[in-house]
């Protein structure tokens, strides 16, 4: 009891909210502000021909694990000190350990920094020091074999969507349409398994069935506002909606069932890590599809048809056989918006 006490005090909590939900959230803003915002300028100004703004991009790029850093320590509650200390704990992380080494870094030394903050009269000393040797301490001698696992895990996937492209295409993107759809990041997974070539495709189909489906089928209900906050945004935003009536989410998952073997056997679609698991999400997941299948007519065309007129028209097909069905009634989809 006592321990739990003093945890309290410290404001530390081991619960699936704040770790499952808030942390891995707050990982995936740091990704987006730094690694996935740094593709997108990065991307456009090679296209526009600007040095400068590739020098941009490369940059933020660069600084993924400090971002990672910063966000995870932030969504643990911590103090300034340990805040502003993760972002060295961040950046050993993913030199050492990939994203998912950089969360696990920034989780421990934060906690241990929190443990320790204002509870000496040196605290500007004790704080950061305890979080940087905590933080650097793991991500030394666990990142490295985190990183290993998880490429290992990620190069396990691509190959079974190699081997097996009709079952395996179908069954990562349902997967990772859910996870997108879910208070979960989609995104930050994708980039801890390295995920590319086909895998990638097929994930990216997934997430963009649940992002446009869900976008187009509550269109009556949210108008142009929850088009454009669904389509360009998240899907997430109907969790409320799937809570009280789960039939909602079949339209978005059967859309992504049939066109992730349609991306992976017929289309041939990929992807690169940091686009596979965003969707439409500011076109974050047609950026690196572009990336990484080029600039050519027929990739547009895939783009186009893939991630944007089948999800939509599969999608609507369902729910109006769903709406006949009384499973879906009006008023279900609607949003806060």
């Amino acid at each position: 009891m006592a321990v739990k006490q003093f945890l309290a005090a410290r404001n530390i909590e081991f619960s699936v909210r704040r770790y499952g939900v808030d942390a891995l959230n707050f990982m995936a803003l740091g990704l987006f502000s730094s690694l996935i915002v740094g593709l997108i300028l990065k991307t456009i100004g090679t296209w526009a021909d600007l040095p400068w703004l590739v020098a941009v991009g490369t940059q933020a790029q660069g600084v993924m694990g400090a971002a990672i850093g910063v966000g995870v320590a932030y969504a643990l509650k911590a103090p300034p000190l340990v805040l502003l200390a993760s972002v060295a704990t961040g950046t050993a992380g993913a030199a050492l350990g990939g994203p998912v080494g950089c969360f696990i870094a920034a989780a421990v030394g934060a906690e241990c920094g929190k443990l320790v903050s204002k509870t000496t009269p040196v605290d500007i000393i004790v704080t950061p020091a305890v979080t940087l040797m905590a933080g650097v301490a793991v991500a030394q001698f666990i990142g490295p074999a985190i990183a290993a696992m998880m490429t290992e895990i990620g190069a396990l996937i691509m190959w079974a969507v190699e081997l097996q492209p009709l079952l395996m295409g179908m069954v990562v993107a349902v997967l990772m349409g859910i996870i997108l759809t879910l208070p979960i990041s989609s995104a930050a997974i994708a980039i801890a398994l390295s995920l590319s070539g086909l895998a990638a495709g097929a994930a990216t189909v997934g997430c963009c069935a649940q992002m446009v489906g869900f976008a187009v089928m509550s269109f009556k209900e949210n108008r142009w506002a929850g088009l454009l906050s669904q389509g360009l945004g998240t899907s997430m935003l109907q969790m409320p909606n799937i809570v009280k009536n789960p039939k909602i989410w079949i339209p978005p998952i059967v859309a992504s069932a049939v066109l992730g073997p349609v991306a992976t056997l017929g289309f041939k679609m990929s992807n690169i890590p940091s686009g596979a698991g965003m969707g439409t999400s500011g076109l974050v997941g047609q950026v690196g599809t572009i990336n990484a299948m080029g600039n050519a007519p027929s990739v547009w065309l895939a783009i186009g048809l893939l991630h944007f007129v089948l999800p939509a028209l599969i999608t609507l097909a369902v729910a109006m056989l769903l709406r006949k069905k009384g499973w879906i009634k009006e008023g279900d989809l609607k949003l806060d918006v």
